[in-house]
């Protein structure tokens, strides 16, 4: 069963917050460059084809911008990560008691999700103030892809959880919705780590 990634309302309710952080002058409407930009940018993911899907609608607002490209990616990966926590909190108020190793396995997921929607939280929040905290850029950043990692692990960590789950519906369907949201994390962790090389290559 595929999942289809959430990004299309979050892509609507979140313009205005994205563009307010754009540079003056620079138009919204994307060029063929911008999308360029992003095509060439994903190819240091895992998930390139993922990444180009999920992104592509930005690259007006991104332009050819490496560190806001891993902010806006970091903020989609919340919003799926977000979606899929209530999700899955929800699948655990109605889960079935008599089977203990699937109402295990979704608790256990619901609290990870939690942990994890939290850390990409803290990750968008450091991306919103690097530079303005007098702390060093790159010291945010390892700040940044340590909370990545770590939510990445929670959701991995989940469908761990699944392995010794009887087959069914209900695991084929959350173990395929938290692929995809891993899917976006993984991507944004690898864009995240190619803008801290950038970061670090200029001393």
């Amino acid at each position: 069963m595929e999942y289809q990634l959430n990004t299309t309302l979050f892509f609507f309710l979140s313009t205005t917050v994205l563009l307010a952080s754009t540079t003056a002058g620079h138009p919204f409407f994307p060029s063929p460059e911008d999308t360029d930009f992003i095509r060439s940018s994903c190819k240091t993911t895992l998930y390139p084809d993922t990444c180009f899907t999920s992104l592509s609608g930005y690259s007006g607002t991104v332009h050819h911008d490496p560190g806001r490209l891993a902010k806006v990616a970091i903020h989609v990966a919340l919003y799926n990560a977000t979606d899929m926590g209530n999700y899955v909190s929800n699948l655990s108020l109605h889960s079935d008691y008599r089977n203990t190793k699937e109402t295990a396995a979704i608790h256990d997921c619901s609290s990870l999700f939690q942990d994890a929607v939290d850390e990409i939280q803290d990750s968008f929040n450091e991306m919103k103030r690097l530079g303005w905290t007098g702390e060093s850029v790159k010291f945010q950043l390892s700040n940044v892809q340590t909370w990545m990692s770590a939510a990445l692990t929670n959701e991995e960590t989940c469908t761990d959880g699944f392995e010794e789950v009887a087959d069914g519906d209900m695991k084929a369907d959350v173990c395929s919705r938290v692929v995809a949201v891993k899917e976006v994390t993984s991507n944004a962790l690898a864009l995240v780590n190619h803008y801290a090389d950038n970061v670090a290559a200029l001393g």
